[in-house]
């Protein structure tokens, strides 16, 4: 007998591909997913609520309402000073005088201030102004030395004074022959050689576009005091040279002691009587505008110059 032998070819076939997974498998395992995934969220949501609410029954229980620190020191400073006579030669300013700068500074967004002279109500202005930049300059390094230590965060400078109130005359006159040159209204201070012009600042303030300008210092009480001049006339140039950004064309410069002749005759000479908008008690409020993109400007004023005469001198 004859045996043939034939090609047999032998399939294996995995056995997972035979198991069968029931529905009901599948639904328990989404069912218990969702279950979990649900678990984890309200334990989480659980856990946040307890925190929030720790926090804010804690927080309830130790907060004590605060002022800033600025308006505390201020109302700490005037109470204090309440009750003491002022002896310095120089005036403080009537309530008039300061409601008229406050009214001022609280109209105008993030205002950038710049203050000459380190007063009585030096503090006033930094708590008045909490959103701005409040910059002060004094001619006394001492005191400005002892007013930071005594205020941590305020900013202030010194600046050495060489001009004398007996010889603002000369002064003047230099100022009008240069005013095309050294002494021209639209000018980077840092750079001038204008015996007016103050040109030691720290460089960042001259860059800084100032919205209001307070002249309230050095001394100029007595003829050799420093005097107001250099201060007013640097003042009239830093608003004329202002970056006029957002809007901000003009600045507000304020001149206390206007019944003076040195604050009376520069402010008419450089901030001009046609920018003068209001006197209050002895305080004058100047509004200068920008003439930065004017690059044809060398006057200060159009209306005439004060009469002082140019043959004045010391």
């Amino acid at each position: 007998m004859k045996i043939t032998k034939n090609n047999t070819k032998l399939i294996l076939l995995h056995s997972s591909i035979h198991k069968y997974t029931s529905p009901h498998t599948n639904h328990r395992f989404c069912l218990l997913f969702f279950l979990t995934f649900l678990t984890f969220l309200l334990l989480t949501l659980i856990l946040l609520t307890a925190i929030t609410t720790t926090t804010t029954v804690s927080s309830t229980a130790t907060a004590v309402p605060t002022l800033p620190a600025s308006v505390a020191n201020a109302l700490i400073h005037y109470a204090a000073a309440s009750s003491t006579n002022v002896t310095t030669k120089t005036r403080p300013m009537s309530t008039a005088e300061l409601s008229a700068i406050s009214a001022t500074l609280l109209r105008i967004p993030n205002p950038n201030f710049l203050v000459f002279g380190l007063n009585h109500e030096s503090l006033l202005w930094f708590a008045l102004s909490q959103h701005g930049r409040t910059v002060l300059v004094d001619e006394n390094e001492y005191r400005i030395s002892d007013f930071e230590k005594s205020n941590p965060g305020v900013e202030a400078y010194d600046v050495q004074f060489t001009t004398e109130v007996r010889h603002y005359p000369k002064l003047l006159l230099q100022a009008r022959t240069e005013f095309k040159s050294d002494c021209r209204p639209v000018q980077n201070l840092l750079f001038s050689e204008c015996k007016l012009g103050i040109n030691d600042l720290p460089n960042h303030l001259y860059e800084i576009p100032w919205d209001v300008i307070l002249v309230d210092g050095p001394r100029g009480y007595s003829p050799t005091a420093p005097g107001r001049m250099s201060v007013i006339f640097t003042a009239a140039v830093l608003a004329r040279s202002k970056k006029a950004g957002d809007g901000k064309t003009n600045t507000h410069v304020f001149v206390h002691d206007l019944n003076r002749d040195v604050e009376r005759i520069f402010s008419h000479e450089f901030l001009c009587l046609e920018n003068l908008v209001e006197t209050v008690d002895s305080l004058g409020h100047f509004v200068v505008r920008s003439e930065r993109e004017n690059g044809a400007v060398s006057e200060f004023c159009a209306s005439p110059r004060s009469a002082l005469s140019l043959s004045s001198s010391s």
